[in-house]
């Protein structure tokens, strides 16, 4: 069995790294260990990578800077992996732009189930770019830009492209079909598709706020997505 994506397993521990690409090779994965950072920007900037499964804590170059690098530079898909009681790492993580999470001692049953909804997700959003290569007629303003749920795309009052994450188009995509309707959390979480969450942490709030930074005139005054204190978030 072969699933024909590629997996890259970056932690600096051999143990670690040698057995989670081990039981995803078994799995029909191709997979590419790396040390560190050098290994896999090199890998990163050369072949094609489908899901990247990054450490947290490395010594030099640590996760969240290379998690940054990447969502800067490509559109791979990114599961942290961090220590179970470091709620900021996968807070900040989010909001850098990974897609998942995994907690340190890894379940590898677990993180193959993420591998294979996040690999899942972005098929699904390949599969809608290639049928509408060009911005579809049904389109949603946003404040000062457009959005394009049928391209996964959200352009700015220039017509240019404003590069976003798969959550980011979830977020955008559930609100465009609740306008007007009050949203708490838990249930942005739920319309998203999003089972990488801790009920105790504030990462949507996070993630509205990168949004409104996108999509506000002023993000600090936020009229497009309003918050409805004591609630939730409104798309008005």
């Amino acid at each position: 069995m072969t699933t024909h994506a590629h997996i890259v397993v970056c932690d600096d521990e051999p143990d670690i790294r040698d057995t989670v690409a081990e039981y995803l090779e078994h799995h029909g994965y191709a997979v590419t260990p790396a040390n560190a950072g050098p290994a896999l920007r090199e890998v990163v900037n050369s072949q094609h990578v489908d899901v990247v499964i990054l450490d947290i804590r490395m010594p030099g170059e640590d996760g969240l800077s290379l998690a940054r690098y990447l969502r800067e530079h490509s559109d791979v898909a990114i599961i942290m992996l961090t220590g179970s009681a470091e709620i900021v790492d996968r807070v900040v993580g989010l909001e850098i732009g990974a897609d998942d999470y995994v907690a340190k001692p890894v379940d590898l049953r677990e993180l193959l189930a993420r591998v294979k909804a996040v690999l899942r997700r972005t098929a699904a959003s390949e599969r809608t770019a290639e049928k509408a290569s060009t911005p579809g007629p049904h389109q949603v303003q946003f404040g000062k830009c457009r959005f394009d749920p049928d391209a996964h795309k959200l352009y700015n009052t220039e017509g240019v492209e404003i590069a976003i994450t798969p959550m980011e188009f979830r977020l955008l995509k559930v609100f465009s079909e609740h306008r007007g309707r009050v949203l708490n959390r838990d249930q942005l979480l739920e319309l998203a598709h999003d089972r990488g969450w801790d009920p105790f942490d504030r990462s949507i709030d996070i993630r509205v706020s990168r949004l409104r930074k996108k999509i506000e005139v002023d993000p600090s005054k936020p009229e497009v997505i309003r918050t409805i204190r004591g609630m939730g978030y409104l798309y008005s």
